[in-house]
């Protein structure tokens, strides 16, 4: 397994546990730079990390707790953030206390520079990436694609069917795939919608006749768009009292590959409260060069190409 992953994914693993519970195993650690992960369980008046290590305590200090953090480039709450969630690390020394019990000094920085340098800095736009959900915004979601280093999707890019909010599809700790989208100045922005699935692929799990569950995403004077999965939306006929955001039972009068197209008819909606699943993928791939999203016979061509 990578040591670059997003942060909290190493911490169960048992290679990073062994070496938790061996004073031996974090000597080695230590002497090659191993990523490690622990939980944070403390942060001090000044702000350093405290972090329970198994065999002994651990201690960010401030100025090693985040990229950026030294050069005032990124707040302290990036810091006092972490209290209770696992943190990426690199055994930096070992000290004692006025006690005289030892203590680990950790730096999640260079972690984070390590994860830049062998890792973030190979990308390019395509690689498909491991990530998780940080925060969400109303223009996006964060996540993290590595040793606490976020990187931005935004709101348009995380499905074809479109949304009013990242949170319609995502929740705070959940574990995705992301595309690497571009790279700008060092900045990485993220796409999600071209690993949900073609038109195709996804029209295939319904048939005409059939009487399924959507949610209406919006309500135009000649109909409303009504999701059947995160890349697929149908019209179906005006009704009244029909509003953005219900549950809807549709019947699926017909499906026009050639136009893109899937005609629908109401049955009954009633209010809906998000509970976002994880996502289901259609593409295993580690890199894709362009997702063709429309049928090969559609006039309309939908495509993303990542250069």
């Amino acid at each position: 397994m990578s040591e670059y992953l997003p942060e909290g994914k190493l911490i169960s693993t048992q290679e990073n546990i062994n070496t938790l519970c061996s004073q031996q195993l974090l000597n080695e650690a230590k002497r090659s730079e191993k990523i490690l992960e622990a939980r944070a369980c403390i942060c001090d008046s000044q702000h350093n990390l405290v972090v329970d290590l198994g065999v002994m305590k651990g201690i960010i200090p401030r100025e090693e707790g985040a990229l950026g953090i030294k050069e005032g480039t990124v707040r302290d709450i990036a810091v006092i953030s972490r209290v209770n969630r696992p943190v990426s690390f690199i055994i930096t020394d070992f000290r004692t206390d006025e006690s005289g019990t030892q203590y680990a000094v950790l730096s999640r920085e260079k972690a984070q520079k390590k994860c830049i340098d062998n890792f973030i800095s190979n990308l390019v736009c395509g690689d498909v990436v491991n990530a998780r959900i940080t925060h969400l915004e109303n223009f996006g979601a964060f996540a993290d694609i590595g040793c606490g280093i976020v990187a931005l999707m935004p709101i348009d890019t995380i499905s074809v069917s479109r949304i009013e909010h990242p949170r319609e599809r995502f929740t705070v700790g959940m574990d995705i795939k992301a595309v690497i989208k571009s790279i700008e100045n060092g900045r990485i922005s993220l796409s999600h919608k071209e690993l949900l699935g073609t038109w195709e692929q996804n029209a295939m799990n319904f048939s005409s006749g059939e009487t399924v569950a959507g949610i209406v995403r919006s309500v135009e004077n000649y109909g409303a768009f009504v999701e059947l999965a995160p890349n697929l939306a149908g019209l179906a006929e005006s009704k009244e009292g029909v509003k953005a955001g219900q549950q809807a039972s549709v019947y699926i009068k017909s499906i026009i590959p050639e136009k893109m197209k899937i005609k629908l008819i109401i049955i009954d909606t009633f209010d809906y409260k998000y509970n976002p699943q994880k996502p289901k993928y259609f593409c295993d791939d580690e890199h894709i060069d362009k997702f063709l999203y429309s049928p090969e016979n559609c006039s309309k061509r939908v495509e993303t190409v990542f250069s």
